[in-house]
């Protein structure tokens, strides 16, 4: 009998490399089963009630402000595919660590799925109207991922010793035979005596089974979901009344010809969509209803029929968002239509003290409105269509609130469902509790368009243009000025009125070669001048010049 090692340095690294690859897939797979049961269940429960939106709802809800701002300003509108590619990489990872921890200790590994399943629960239940049923996705999903999770590692196991060394009754290695070495098939293999143990292949073909199995659920519970809760049909449905006075379309004075100029009105698909909402609030209008209560002498409960069935006003407006930084996209300009707030707030008969209007959506989210300003005398709308048409599901379908001379954060309650007429003392919104300012008044903002930014221009006369707005007081004038000299007046085009932003335009004669700032600012119709100094959206708006870099050729 000599000795014969069987098995090579470097085969050994590259078993223990197989080994740990195959413990790993074996967590993703069950995470991928408790993914797609978790998204199943959530057919009968609302999209927003499966596992991972719900993380991501109340990561959001979480997320500390600064973080919130640095990942618009960073991503834009894609935010929220960032969150959810995040949470599903984080899954990823602990669910791997899992599967390589689960062979040595399967039910170590098994639990962290049910801890999966515990944070689950816990974000589902701590949304705003949530219900015990909505952690049902869940528990659904703990449950799976831990049951899976157990049974391939166990198969794992006993699948890994199956292809071990076996030893003779001294514990030693069995010793092989010269002749064993050479080929020939030894007396009883260490394979024949362990056949009843499961093969790789059994293995792989386990783990596969399950990864295709919470695809299919994954991806057929998300389709399902779609399907029951689709209120395309019903939008389409909707046959928005006329306004009872018309507004004439908006007159062509108001947009110079200039190529690379915003449009004056913003098509709905461009308009800028910024909220918390991980899932769109699907809401068939034929169910829908708006509760308006609190400090009220007469509470009101309308239907869409109830509302379509008042008179109709259009508003022309420029509405923007908190979080758009100095010269930012957040901004946009549409007709809306829809029923007047404020003849619906004196129909209820405003309490003596009410001081702040509480908008709340589908979704949970709560917008305060200074009650003063809507019953100022501007025209506050429960908006029903957008541009001619039906509200789009992404800006508040089938109503929201309009109130010019305020951010979208504490003005524009998109899925409107409730109305509650209260006092700041009383009650602080989403944004209020989360540091924001609580009146929310937009500040005087102007930026350059065109040239674009790092822009080659030709020498000689170069034409500029932009966009300057001051919701609900309006743009007297515009200045422009490169390279630090005195400022120069801009040409406006024509006035809509105090809630429209203003395009202007300017020709900087005689340009040089070479690299320049272009910077702009703009006054208001009360005089006052659109500040220098430099402040961040957090917490009342940005504030600072708008600033561009060319380069003349």
């Amino acid at each position: 009998m000599v000795n014969v090692s069987n098995e090579t340095p470097s085969r050994s690294v590259r078993d223990r490399i197989l080994r740990s690859a195959a413990a790993a897939a074996t967590g993703l797979a069950a995470a991928a089963a408790a993914v797609g049961v978790g998204e199943s269940v959530a057919v009968f429960t609302g999209a927003d009630t499966a596992p991972v939106y719900a993380v991501g709802s109340a990561a959001i809800d979480l997320t500390p402000t600064p973080l919130k701002e640095y990942a618009i300003r960073t991503f834009g509108t894609n935010d929220k595919p960032v969150l959810l590619s995040g949470i599903y990489l984080t899954m990823a990872l602990l669910a791997a660590l899992a599967g390589m921890l689960a062979p040595r200790k399967p039910l170590a590994g098994a639990a962290v799925f049910a801890v999966f399943g515990g944070v689950g629960i816990r974000a589902a239940l701590s949304r705003p109207g949530a219900a015990a049923l909505d952690a049902l996705p869940a528990v659904a999903a703990g449950t799976v991922g831990f049951t899976a999770m157990l049974l391939l590692a166990l198969l794992l196991r006993r699948s890994v010793r199956a292809t071990l060394p076996t030893t003779e009754p001294d514990g030693h290695p069995e010793q092989l035979t010269a002749s064993t070495a050479a080929g020939d098939q030894p007396e009883q293999p260490a394979r024949d005596r362990s056949s009843h143990r499961p093969s790789r292949r059994s293995v792989l073909a386990a783990t596969g089974g399950t990864v295709a199995f919470g695809a299919l659920a994954g991806f057929g519970g998300r389709a399902v979901s779609d399907r029951r809760h689709d209120i395309g049909a019903a939008r389409a449905s909707v046959r928005v009344p006329s306004p009872a006075e018309p507004l004439p379309p908006p007159p062509a004075a108001l947009h110079p010809a200039v190529p690379g100029l915003s449009p004056f009105t913003t098509p709905n698909a461009d308009f800028y969509r910024v909220d918390t909402a991980l899932t769109l609030p699907r809401i068939d209008p034929r169910q829908w209803s708006l509760r308006i209560h609190g400090m009220v002498d007469h509470p009101l409960l309308l239907t869409f029929d109830d509302l379509l069935r008042l008179p109709l006003e259009e508003l022309d407006h420029t509405l923007s968002c908190v979080s758009n930084e100095v010269g930012g996209p957040y901004v946009g300009t549409t007709r809306w239509l829809g029923a007047s707030l404020p003849a619906l707030l004196r129909r209820a008969g405003v309490r003596p003290g009410a001081d702040q209007l509480v908008g709340r959506s589908q979704d949970g989210m709560t917008i305060g409105t200074p009650l003063e300003s809507v019953l100022d005398g501007r025209r506050a709308l429960l908006a029903v269509a957008m541009n001619g048409e039906a509200l789009p599901v992404a800006h508040g379908f089938p109503c929201r609130t309009v109130v010019p001379g305020f951010y979208g954060y504490t003005s524009a309650t998109k899925w409107l469902v409730d109305l509650d007429v209260t006092t700041f003392a009383s009650y602080d919104p989403y944004w209020v509790r989360r540091g924001w300012d609580r009146r929310g008044e937009v500040r005087t903002a102007s930026r350059i368009e065109v040239p674009a930014p790092f822009a080659r221009v030709p020498a000689g006369d170069v034409t500029l243009a932009g966009t300057a707005w001051a919701t609900h007081r309006g743009i007297a004038a515009v200045e422009v000025r490169v390279d630090g000299s005195p400022w120069q007046v801009a040409q406006l085009a024509a006035d809509g009125g105090p809630d429209l932003w203003r395009q202007w335009t300017h020709t900087w004669s005689s340009a040089k070669p070479g690299t320049h700032r272009i910077e702009v600012r703009a006054t208001d119709i009360s005089g006052a001048v659109q500040t220098e100094a430099r402040a961040a959206p957090f917490p009342a708006g940005a504030t600072g010049w708008h600033s561009t870099v060319v380069t003349v050729t």
